[in-house]
């Protein structure tokens, strides 16, 4: 409401290029081919690229993920039927670009990372996020926790990523949950990984883990109990805390992910990841990541489509919830 007491009217959302009249491979390639931010102002959920991957351990070439994402995203339509909700229409999404972080100083880049979302923030209330490698969660998390405090973190990933340091570095895509709990940023009552599996370096690393404040819904328990048992788990675990939700792309099995810096056999399909998704729409989620996608590694957009359908649900889950029909 307005200081005079009259009713704010809010603009209709400006939604995605209209394919009848633009073909979809025609055109600048935001994401879902919506509009920029700068050219709506202000927007209920900004998306930003974060094209960076110096903190990555084996193979390098997420820093191109957000541009490849973006690509695969035109086929993205403005209904959801699995959700039953228009994702752009109940609420201005808009691409803000990429954030800038220096790609030989890590510890610089994590400060401009956190300094640039902090900023963007200014002009969206809340952020989605296409990586990157997950160093980029660090930073993402301390922005988040500025406005929220401490967050249930929902950490989708084929590895734990609460590792303590690489070659002696303490901040690299493989430390990033053990550096925001040690920082207080998380709900140790209510963060969950799902879709963990693969070799580990030691048995300790699962107990140091759960000291961090993570639960585990492994891949092979996705397997062995079915979707819908996984699905309670992690709402029973998450409760009514503020949610971010961090996605590797690698917590899919390489048959739908190929490209990505560390593949792990086993991991869940695309149609899976999706569902869990939908399942949180009444959750209240208050910002999320999509990392790891490395289109080098990739053919026929395997990966980059199935993350952008990874963003667009998460996209609509994070609609109103009067908006759906």
């Amino acid at each position: 409401m307005a200081a005079d007491g009259a009713v704010e009217s809010h603009p209709t959302p400006r939604g995605p290029v209209d394919a009848s009249i633009v073909p979809r491979f025609a055109g600048i390639a935001t994401f879902a081919r919506l509009p920029r931010l700068d050219e709506v102002g202000r927007a209920d959920i900004a998306i930003a690229g974060v094209p960076f991957d110096s903190g990555v351990s084996y193979r390098p070439g997420a820093r191109f993920g957000p541009a490849h994402v973006r690509e695969a995203s035109r086929l993205l339509r403005p209904y959801n039927p699995a959700q039953d909700v228009f994702p752009f229409a109940s609420q201005q999404v808009a691409d803000a670009g990429d954030l800038v972080a220096n790609p030989f100083d890590l510890t610089a880049a994590v400060a401009e990372i956190e300094a640039g979302a902090l900023e963007l923030r200014r002009s969206a209330d809340r952020l989605v996020v296409i990586g990157g490698d997950h160093t980029i969660a660090l930073p993402l998390l301390r922005a988040v926790h500025a406005e929220h405090g401490p967050v249930a973190v929902l950490h989708f990933d084929a590895h734990l990523d609460t590792w303590d340091t690489y070659f002696g570095a303490p901040i690299t895509h493989g430390t990033p949950f053990r550096r925001a709990s040690e920082e207080g940023l998380i709900d140790l009552t209510a963060s969950m990984h799902v879709g963990t599996r693969g070799p580990l370096y030691d048995k300790g690393d699962l107990e140091d883990d759960e000291r961090l404040g993570f639960a585990v819904v492994t891949s092979e328990f996705v397997e062995e109990h079915g979707v819908a048992t996984a699905i309670d788990r992690i709402r029973a675990r998450v409760g009514t805390a503020p949610l971010y939700i961090s996605i590797d792309i690698d917590v899919l099995d390489p048959a739908h992910a190929p490209g990505t810096g560390t593949p792990e056999a086993g991991g869940l399909t695309s149609r899976e990841l999706l569902r869990i998704l939908r399942a949180l729409s009444d959750l209240r989620i208050v910002g999320a990541d999509v990392v790891e996608v490395a289109p080098a590694y990739d053919h026929a957009q395997l990966t980059a489509i199935a993350a952008s359908h990874v963003v667009y649900e998460l996209l609509s889950a994070m609609a109103p919830r009067e908006a759906r029909a």
